[in-house]
């Protein structure tokens, strides 16, 4: 039996952080309000912490463009570093072969 993702909007998760800063902090007690898992609700405020969350006053739009392109980047390394070392592998066996 497979379970169902719910999602939720980004005004929702958006209220929902600021309705912790009503409850004082308290995650536990506003993910009990809300009926969210107090692990989601927690995962939200970190976001929202960090700046990733749309909605929210921390949010930077400059800050998730640059971590979208540092995991773009990342990728491409990842990527040439494996042609490289196939290359390398080639030559060598290329070099052998000549001999």
């Amino acid at each position: 039996m497979t379970k169902k993702v719910k999602r939720y909007s980004e005004e929702f998760k958006a209220e929902a952080v600021k309705a912790i800063e009503n409850n004082g902090g308290n995650v536990s007690a506003t993910a009990r309000q809300l009926g969210l898992p107090m692990q989601t609700l927690a995962n939200w405020q970190r976001k929202a912490n960090q700046g990733k969350l749309k909605g929210t006053k921390q949010y930077d739009p400059e800050l998730v463009s640059a971590l979208e392109e540092i995991k773009r980047l990342k990728r491409e390394l990842k990527t040439a570093q494996e042609e490289r070392e196939i290359l390398k592998k080639a030559t060598a066996y290329f070099a052998n072969e000549e001999r």
